[in-house]
């Protein structure tokens, strides 16, 4: 579902050129749920939102879902991320001017799905905000943000779930409701899941972790059940 070819990134800036990411080469199964972890400055966040088509790559190739995408233009990605990629950031991102409903609709409802109100409710209902879907995102917790956020990234059934720090910004007793939550989607409707993490205990959840450091791959391991 996921492939990376020897995947470059460099900064340039002052006269020096920066490498962030240094021939990244590995593959994602279809299905298959893997944390991205290692220090800070190692290249997770860069390498996630390449995935995502946020950026480009200085060299290298990434396939996803079988179509390689480091050559297409900003709006085919943009189309081919409606469809294929939900995407879940640290810092929640809802727009303040919509409802908690409105905020998970909207992904479908720019990809003309008629059935995203529907599917929207049945979607906070499975993280628990039934009776806060017409609140905004001011009057939510933090947690409920992310559950909003959680329920957003699935809408549109994506093939690939990215998740950047998803619990980063949550205490430990919350984070774990929105991992639990994140981990029950992710298996109830097959989506393959890639997600950076600094928290160890998250990364042992998954089913292989991956380790970044200074922008290369210091190891590739499965967890052991």
């Amino acid at each position: 579902m996921i492939r990376v070819e020897n995947l470059t990134m460099q900064l340039r800036g002052g006269g020096h050129v920066v490498s962030i990411l240094k021939g990244l080469t590995f593959e994602v199964p279809r299905k298959q749920m893997v944390s991205i972890v290692g220090p800070s400055g190692s290249g997770k966040s860069t390498l996630l939102g390449l995935l995502a088509g946020l950026d480009k790559p200085t060299t290298g190739f990434i396939w996803l879902n079988g179509q390689e995408i480091t050559t297409w233009t900003e709006s085919q990605l943009a189309h081919f991320r409606r469809q294929n990629v939900g995407y879940l950031f640290q810092a929640f991102h809802l727009i303040p001017t919509l409802t908690a409903l409105e905020n998970v609709m909207l992904p479908m409802e720019l990809s003309g799905d008629a059935t995203a109100k529907d599917r929207a409710r049945e979607l906070l209902e499975a993280v628990g905000l039934q009776d806060r879907q017409h609140h905004y995102s001011t009057q939510l917790s933090g947690g409920e943000q992310q559950r909003v956020a959680v329920a957003r990234a699935f809408s549109c059934r994506p093939p690939i779930l990215l998740a950047d720090e998803p619990t980063g910004n949550l205490d430990s007793a919350t984070g774990q409701l929105v991992i639990d939550l994140l981990l029950r989607l992710h298996r109830d409707q097959g989506s393959t899941l890639l997600l950076v993490t600094h928290d160890p205990s998250l990364a042992g959840q998954t089913e292989r972790i991956i380790t970044l450091h200074d922008g290369t791959i210091a190891s590739d391991v499965p967890v052991r059940s």
